[in-house]
């Protein structure tokens, strides 16, 4: 199993980016995936789920109206969709496939959000 998370980068309050995470060695279409992220100092966070077929969402209380998760089954890959971003936004993104007790993780994508 490999996932890889790609996108993250600096951007200023308000601004928008598009995280990715490609995903191989598994059937990506038969499994619900996640994003997390991890802020210095906290914990590991869920930030948005999506089911396998249906794409049934899951959304934080923190990003809900503001983040979109979606999921291309043809091309193995999740996306998150991060419009007006705040400071508190500013985080290690994870993506999560849970093939097994707490999940594979991709290496994760730095997003940082400040002017």
């Amino acid at each position: 199993v490999q996932l890889v998370e790609s996108g993250g980068g600096l951007v200023q309050p308000g601004g928008s980016l598009r995280l990715s995470c490609a995903a191989s060695g598994f059937t990506f279409s038969s499994y619900a995936m996640s994003w997390y992220r991890q802020a210095p100092g906290k914990e590991r966070e869920l930030v948005a789920a999506i089911t396998s077929t249906r794409g049934t969402t899951y959304y934080a209380d923190s990003v809900k109206g503001r983040f979109t998760i979606s999921r291309d089954n043809a091309k193995s890959t999740m996306f998150l969709q991060m419009n007006s971003l705040k400071p508190e936004d500013t985080a290690v993104y994870y993506c999560n496939a849970p093939l097994r007790p707490g999940g594979y993780w991709g290496q994760g994508t730095q997003v940082t959000v400040s002017s």
